[in-house]
């Protein structure tokens, strides 16, 4: 792929590395450039990399009206050998072509996306925080640009890779357990919807609910099945918990579960967590039960963005609260943080692949 680099002068981009002196917060900055690319006449064309800005849109463009549009989230980490290196950006590139597909979206060869990323991450890469458990998150998507108001697939596409140079994304850090709300009210998928896919409306179908967690005092919603009987996944992320005897449990994948690359991640890595890591249908009812008997101990959710999110307890819409052990983070879900933050940051080596080097080339 021959991109075209259309970058800011010497004086308006960074030429030291960022160093921020207070916590840079989750998805809050910026860097300097961001790259595009257009589906137009049955093809992706015109590969670039160029300022970071405003889009010119058409206002009848579908994805404003009809939301065509999906997304995806990675990380990149800088090890001690001052370089960058991405985290199964491969898993990524193949999700969002699985979102792309659910909402009538052309593929972008794999390898383009993965090529695409990383030159934004060559050119920017002055731009990682310097600071503890930071990274440079990374946002591609693809949204629909046609101009027309019937609803069909656009023949129109753009392709778009933005970074954010991040911290933690709770603020309180890891150390904290949070608190989720089982709702009977809220659903965030149904079978043979877009539940699979990272497509955007899925996101704003989920505020409301996120707004009436807080209002619980929840950091977000555990959803439940259309049919109230079974656990599905948290707002964000994918759901788990742990038996007394360290079993690591994940809700099975299904085409109303979104399939998180940690949890897929987790699976993998079984051995080395030290524990065994498997899946199965949770039902609700069983689930509390097993809470209030002590077998299950641990619980929490694994994504991108958070990596491991240890909960505390959980609230029902009429205020009843259900503690998981003694409320604190355990530790089994602090040592599968560890190492999978460890495996990220380059102090142990992960699976074969799983962290690949952004090459230098500007």
């Amino acid at each position: 792929m021959q991109i075209n680099y259309n970058l800011k002068s010497a004086s308006e981009r960074r030429t030291e590395q960022f160093e921020p002196k207070e916590n840079v917060g989750f998805g809050n900055l910026r860097t300097d450039h961001m790259f595009l690319m257009d589906y137009r006449d049955g093809e992706w064309r015109d590969p670039r990399v160029v300022p970071y800005g405003p889009f010119q849109i058409a206002p009848g463009a579908i994805a404003l009206h009809y939301g065509q549009s999906v997304f995806e989230g990675a990380k990149a980490f800088k090890h001690d050998d001052d370089e960058i290196y991405t985290f199964r950006l491969n898993k990524n590139a193949e999700r969002l072509n699985r979102s792309a597909d659910i909402i009538c979206i052309p593929a972008l060869d794999e390898s383009m996306q993965l090529e695409a990323i990383n030159a934004l991450i060559d050119v920017d890469r002055l731009w990682f925080p310097m600071q503890e458990d930071a990274c440079l998150y990374i946002r591609p998507f693809i949204f629909a640009t046609e101009d027309r108001l019937s609803v069909s697939p656009s023949e129109e596409y753009t392709f778009c890779v933005i970074l954010s140079p991040s911290g933690p994304y709770y603020s309180d850090g890891f150390d904290k357990a949070i608190r989720l709300l089982i709702s009977e009210r809220f659903h965030r998928a149904v079978s043979g919807g877009t539940g699979a896919s990272k497509a955007a409306g899925n996101y704003a179908a989920s505020l409301k609910a996120g707004k009436a967690a807080a209002e619980y005092g929840a950091a977000q919603v555990l959803y439940l099945d259309a049919n109230n009987k079974q656990i599905e996944e948290v707002g964000a992320m994918n759901h788990f918990h742990v038996l007394k005897d360290g079993t690591v449990i994940i809700p099975t994948f299904t085409d109303t579960i979104l399939k998180s690359i940690t949890s897929e991640s987790i699976l993998d890595l079984g051995d080395l967590l030290g524990c065994v890591v498997r899946q199965e249908t949770v039902m609700l009812d069983k689930f509390i039960a097993d809470i209030e008997s002590g077998e299950i101990i641990e619980a929490g959710g694994f994504g991108t963005a958070a990596v491991v999110s240890p909960v505390g307890s959980y609230i029902f819409e009429d205020n009843r609260i259900v503690t998981v052990g003694d409320g604190h983070v355990g530790k089994h879900t602090r040592r599968i943080y560890q190492v999978l933050t460890d495996i990220q940051k380059g102090k142990i080596e992960g699976p074969q692949g799983w962290m690949q080097l952004v090459n230098r080339v500007i």
